[in-house]
């Protein structure tokens, strides 16, 4: 598990980074202003957990070099790297676009099926008055 905060220009934004069951899990939390220590130990302790569970993942291709141990300069080596970096990587968000496409396509798909209830909705309303209408009541 990854968290990643850094600022965009506007606002500073946590990326949280999970590989779980060969599934790359990223979801996005806007902090704001600057967030002080205890803002961001809050959202670890309280938010991320439930924020992770909400997402589904995408495939991911575990490499294989992580297996090996890693000497000890390297790994210094790395962690200053990742430090260096600012952002996150394509795939985080490759995985958010994904995601953000597939809760789209499903929120597209049920506001097309609630103005066809209300459709139908109507069309019996109508019916019944007509029927009412009818009978002369």
């Amino acid at each position: 598990m990854k968290l990643t905060i850094y600022f965009d220009g506007q606002f500073w934004i946590g990326i949280v980074e999970m590989t779980e069951n060969n599934k790359l899990k990223v979801c996005k939390h806007t902090f704001g202003s600057e967030p002080k220590d205890s803002e961001i130990l809050d959202f670890i302790f309280h938010d991320m957990i439930p924020l992770l569970n909400s997402t589904s993942g995408v495939k991911n291709s575990i490499d294989k070099r992580k297996n090996k141990t890693i000497n000890p300069k390297r790994l210094i080596r790395l962690a200053a790297k990742e430090m260096k970096n600012q952002g996150v990587s394509n795939k985080s968000y490759e995985a958010l676009r994904i995601e953000l496409e597939q809760k789209k396509k499903m929120k597209k798909c049920i506001t097309r099926q609630m103005k066809e209830e209300l459709k139908e909705q109507k069309r019996q309303l109508k019916i019944q008055k007509r029927k009412a209408k009818h009978r002369g009541k």
